[in-house]
């Protein structure tokens, strides 16, 4: 249950009464501002979550990332209403992985079972590259295709922020909140939370929009880190919700905003 008479602390100050929006969520509610608030998704791409993709053919279930996909895209439909800019970034590299760092650096090394840049032929028949720019595999999933108007951003390490134009385009836009969904909760959905948080930017998470899956590539346990990521971001980082919080607020505001003035 989220508790819903615990006033939101500082983030409700300089919000505008005409659009904002209240959310149930932990540790407490959030208010926001819909003019300055961002849907991120993260990574939401075919190498993550699509048969055929760099985890199906490493091995890892994608069940939980595929499952997410009915969630993000009502969230999506009803931010794209509200008038609220989508952002998708991507995990991709450079055909010649200049990008990906050294061939002895952390970014390379420790994910190499997952083979990046590798050559294969992609479910549709076209020739892919394991997480390589403009092919199948770094394609949004289907379901959540962007739309016109959708920004699409590639980011080469887990972070978001990491060398890209994302703070920018975020400060061009006067954001100041980020509803965040996507994959993996407590790798690149967290180190994007957190390089938010470290920008002043308040993330709102919504859990039941990302996922880990049990197995992930590094965790051979019978869990997966989502349950802890998202606690240590309730307690430090930002708030946590549910995509039904979200839509519901949305549409109290949108029935507020069109009823008649007395």
């Amino acid at each position: 249950m989220y508790p819903r008479n615990i006033p939101a602390i500082g983030v409700q100050m300089s919000v505008n009464m005409e659009r904002q929006i209240t959310i149930n969520a932990k540790p407490e509610t959030i208010t926001v501002d819909t003019a300055q608030t961002a849907v991120i998704v993260v990574d939401m791409q075919n190498d993550f979550g699509s048969k055929g993709g760099m985890f199906d053919r490493a091995g890892v279930d994608i069940a939980p990332i595929q499952k997410v996909v009915e969630p993000i895209s009502r969230v999506l439909e009803s931010a794209r209403r509200a008038g609220m800019k989508i952002i998708y970034l991507k995990m991709g590299f450079r055909p010649d992985l200049s990008d990906a760092g050294r061939a002895d650096s952390p970014n390379r090394l420790k994910p190499s079972r997952l083979r990046y840049g590798d050559a294969m032929r992609a479910p549709d028949g076209t020739e892919g590259r394991i997480l390589i720019r403009d092919t199948w595999n770094t394609e949004i999933v289907d379901g959540l295709k962007p739309q016109s108007g959708d920004i699409i951003l590639y980011k080469t390490r887990f972070s978001g922020f990491y060398q890209t134009g994302l703070d920018n385009i975020l400060k061009t836009l006067n954001a100041r909140y980020l509803v965040v969904t996507g994959c993996t909760t407590s790798v690149c959905v967290e180190s994007t939370v957190r390089d938010a948080m470290f920008r002043d930017y308040s993330c709102l998470l919504l859990e039941d929009c990302m996922a880990e899956p049990i197995g992930n590539v590094g965790n051979n346990s019978a869990r997966s880190n989502h349950e802890a990521s998202l606690l240590v971001i309730q307690a430090l980082f930002g708030w946590v919700s549910r995509a039904d919080e979200f839509i519901g607020a949305l549409e109290r505001l949108a029935r507020r905003t069109s009823a008649p003035r007395a």
